[in-house]
Formats: C-alpha cells, structure tokens, sequence
C-alpha cells in the first residue's frame, strides 16, 4: 500500500514539474506572451490546479486506509469490553464459592492481568478519542470534573477512603484528557496500597495533588516513572505506560507535573496549572 503511495507521490512530482515547463512553454511560445511575471503567474495557476487534482487522487488510498484502521480499531475496542466485563464479574462469583488458598491466587493473577487489560482498554480508548475528536481546550471548573470522576471510582474501590480538600479552580485544558488523567493516577495510588487504601486528593492555588500512602518509591524507580512500560515491581499493575501518558499531556497543555515519593510512606503527584489563562 504504502509502495503505491511512494510511486503515487513521485507521478504527482514529475507531472506537476512537467506541467509547469509546459505552460512555461506555450504561454511564452504559442501564445507569444513576452511578460516573464505574466507567464510565472499563468503557469503558477495551472500548476497549483494540475497538483491539487493529482494530489487529491495521489492521496485518497492513504486516507481510506486509515479511515478503516480507524473503523477497525473503534470496533476492537469495543468488543473488548464484553470480554473484560465478563471475566471480571466471573472472578467475583468465583470468590465466593472458592475459600482455598490456592484457588484464591489463582483468581488474583486473573484479576491482576484482567485489570492490565482494563488499563490498556482505557488508555486505548483515549487515544483514539483524541485523534478522532481532537483535542478541545475549553475553560471549566477543575473541581466539578474531580467530583464527576471520584464519583465514578467510589463503586470500583468500595473500600478507598477518600480525603478530598477542593476549592473552585478554574483551569484551560483538554477536559476529556484531565479527566483521564486523574482516573490514571487515582489507580495508581490504590493498586500501590497495602491494607485499606487511602487516596488523598486536593485543589487549591491552581494546583492538584492526589496523594496516597501506598508501599512508594525509591530514588532509581523515579529516574525512571516516565519511561514507557517501566515497573520497578512487576508483579504489581503497575504505572507502566501510564505516566507516560500523563506527562505527554502535561506536556501538551503546559501544566507542571511533580512527583514526590518515599519508600514505604506513599507517592503524591502535584499538577501545577498556570494562572490567568483562561
């Protein structure tokens, strides 16, 4: 496909050239126009008219291949939800018919590897919405979007305690990004915690830290949390492609991104966001 858009591109090159000597030549020639700015200007025109019509045949294969990737991976993603969904509800009812210690961990490496799945699911789904959608960058209240998302993690970590300190802020930025971005770093603090997680989240002076008091990091892991696919643990879900994401998109929208962590006492990321820029 692609070898046939290189031979498309290189027509388009050397007819476009060739029509350019052409009308050079009949415009000066046959015509008998002695005006060199009258005859750049008429060849300019039949050039730019030549190359937009081969230019827009040269590139139609390229854009209905990606127009059915598109199609096929909106389609993939969405069937995956069925088999996630699935084996997630199964493994609950599981649970409660096995009690034994080798069946228990068991089911914990299947909800291990289905929450994997659920991240790739996630972080797919938002990649392919912001190159579809693009992204929009709109001015809104931060705090209400933190409320909307918490709301939809309480019933997925029933047993989060959550401490939220908000104050109205607002901010100008990719809202359906942010929000994916909190929901990121929020599973990363309660898949981190040992016991009863607890996830503390606050907004105030245009800045959002979401804190929590999980195993941590040392010194050598946050070299290298940004690194795609790094874990320092690798039997734990864990930041993997995530922060990753999270500082492309801090990246993108010019947002200060912190992120401070101690062996055994928790990690707390801060996103600074620039005041006045509404």
């Amino acid at each position: 496909m692609f070898r046939s858009f290189t031979i498309a591109l290189a027509s388009l090159y050397v007819t476009t050239t060739g029509v350019l000597i052409a009308g050079i030549y009949y415009v000066h020639e046959v015509l008998g126009v002695e005006q060199w700015g009258v005859i750049a200007f008429i060849s300019l025109l039949l050039t730019l008219l030549i190359g937009g019509i081969l230019a827009n045949i040269a590139i139609r294969p390229l854009r209905e291949h990606f127009e059915l990737l598109e199609r096929f991976s909106k389609e993939t993603l969405h069937e995956l939800n069925l088999p996630i969904n699935t084996i997630t509800a199964n493994v609950g009812m599981l649970r409660k018919t096995h009690d034994d210690e080798k069946s228990l961990k068991r089911l914990e490496r299947i909800e291990t590897a289905t929450q994997m799945l659920k991240e790739r699911y996630n972080e797919l789904d938002y990649l392919i919405k912001k190159q579809t959608e693009r992204e929009r960058f709109e001015t809104f209240e931060l705090s209400e979007l933190i409320e909307e998302r918490i709301g939809f993690l309480r019933p997925l970590y029933p047993t989060v305690i959550w401490n939220i300190k908000l104050i109205p802020q607002k901010v100008s930025c990719d809202r359906i990004g942010l929000g994916k971005v909190i929901d990121n770093l929020v599973e990363n603090g309660v898949k981190y915690s040992t016991g009863i997680p607890s996830i503390t989240i606050s907004l105030y002076n245009h800045a959002l830290s979401i804190c929590d008091q999980g195993i941590g990091m040392d010194e050598i892991t946050l070299m290298h949390i940004y690194d795609r696919y790094y874990q320092n643990d690798s039997t734990v879900a864990g930041y993997g492609i995530g922060l990753s994401l999270v500082k492309r998109y801090c990246d993108r929208n010019r947002i200060r991104l912190h992120v401070a962590s101690r062996l055994g006492e928790g990690t707390c990321v801060k996103l600074e966001f620039k005041k006045g820029e509404h």
